[in-house]
């Protein structure tokens, strides 16, 4: 085997660690002058930003554990927090350090913010949930799922509609019930650790695409990076592949390339008219992330908070997380009335959020708004989303968009690339 890898974010570079583990030479094609995709480092007046402020669960088993097999450490790469949604002087939830799900029975029960009707019916929902082992006969939108077990309009604007924007980054009347669910029974009903946030402190490229890139080419592949690919030509032995440096032909391919690159790619090819036809019936949502430079003694009460009904949903200390003493990041995910500012107006909206909540009286040094239109698939009800395998047995599909039990998140991606790696590793015969 001789396998290319079209893309070098975190599903692609996730499955050719897993080829170099088991000894099949892999190359990775990169458009970009960095890996990752999107979430990737991106640097700015001499900071090191990211082109979003993801973070990580501690569910996120394959990435934590892709993470270690190339040299990261997540004790050291990552402050933990444990699970804790704090809507700035609206709503607090906190877990405690309790077995799985007594500590969100204990968060729920807790919570500030809401009537003790409101906590009381949260709690069953949550109880309600477990008893179906999170599975829904038919799949709905978010909405009609928390309209059916009766939360009410505080509690879905306080709690439920936050986490399922954080989640899914779809809003709840389009948003997938049970893809939600899918995320609330790993995250919040096996263990207590597996609910932890994990705010990286290193940027997003060097957590693990650069990581794995090293660990190609220590075992002998290859990684070229500002080297996009330009066309497929499928044979019956192989696929030949051209770049602007030439044609190479190899045994198999991963294409792990974004959804519109991908289609594109295998739009020419006759056989794989259906594959194309589902990703360009995906719908697509932004994630806008504006990064604020502040003077070094300004900063947030936590790590991460939350604003109630404001244009900042998210807000992040980048000096509490990551020693970058002053920078804050504020995260607007899913579609709203903030896409219709310009960035300088949307800039201009969170610094007086800053200014009303927290008393930041001072202008920032500089600011930068990172807008991601089409930075995740749309998780809608009963989305049929492609296969990882494609009509052409020597071509395969990897990322987040690809079908799987998550929505577009960092684990997804990885999943999505080792089951490529793993269709490859397997000898013919095997199931």
């Amino acid at each position: 085997m001789n396998i290319a890898i079209i893309g070098g974010g975190y599903a692609g570079m996730a499955a050719a660690v897993r080829l170099s583990e088991s000894g099949i030479p892999v190359t990775v094609f990169e458009s970009a002058r960095q890996l990752g995709g999107r979430a990737r480092g991106v640097a700015y007046n001499n900071t090191q930003l990211d082109n979003g402020q993801h973070l990580l669960l501690g569910c996120y088993r394959q990435t934590l554990r892709m993470i270690q097999m190339v040299g990261g450490n997540p004790e050291t790469d990552f402050l933990r927090l444990p699970l804790q949604l704090d809507l700035h002087g609206e709503f607090s939830l906190k877990a405690p350090h309790l077995p799985a799900p007594l500590h969100l029975l204990a968060a729920l029960a807790r919570a500030k913010g809401l009537t003790s009707a409101a906590r009381l019916n949260a709690v069953r929902f949550m109880l309600a949930l477990r008893r179906i082992n999170f599975h829904l006969p038919n799949d709905m939108t978010v909405a009609a799922l928390l309209a059916q077990y009766g939360q009410n309009e505080h509690l879905v604007m306080k709690l439920w509609e936050p986490l399922c924007i954080a989640a899914l980054n779809t809003p709840i009347r389009k948003a997938s019930a049970q893809v939600l669910l899918n995320v609330l029974r790993d995250a919040l009903n096996r263990s207590r650790a597996d609910s932890d946030m994990l705010l990286p402190r290193i940027n997003f490229t060097a957590l693990f695409p650069q990581r794995a890139s090293d660990y190609v080419e220590r075992h002998g592949g290859r990684v070229s990076i500002a080297c996009g690919v330009e066309a497929l030509h499928p044979f019956e032995d192989c696929i030949e592949i051209s770049t602007a440096r030439g044609n190479e032909k190899f045994s198999h391919v991963i294409c792990a390339a974004p959804p519109a690159v991908a289609a594109k790619l295998m739009r020419p090819v006759a056989s794989l008219a259906e594959t194309v036809a589902q990703i360009d019936s995906l719908e697509h949502q932004p994630i806008y992330t504006v990064y604020l430079q502040y003077a070094g003694n300004v900063g947030l009460p936590n790590p991460m908070l939350g604003l109630h009904q404001r244009y900042s949903q998210w807000l992040f200390d980048r000096g509490l997380i990551a020693g970058q003493h002053g920078l804050i990041a504020a995260v607007i995910s899913a579609e709203g009335i903030h896409q219709e500012l310009s960035q300088e107006e949307l800039a201009q909206h969170v610094i007086a959020e800053l200014r009303e909540k927290f008393g930041i009286t001072e202008q920032p040094q500089w600011h930068r708004v990172i807008a991601e239109k089409r930075a995740t698939f749309c998780c809608s009800p009963n989305l049929q989303r492609p296969s990882q395998h494609t009509p052409l047995p020597r071509l395969l599909l990897a990322g987040d968009y690809t079908a799987g039990d998550y929505p577009a998140t960092l684990e997804g991606a990885v999943i999505s690339g080792l089951k490529c790696a793993d269709a490859l590793v397997m000898q013919p015969g095997e199931k």
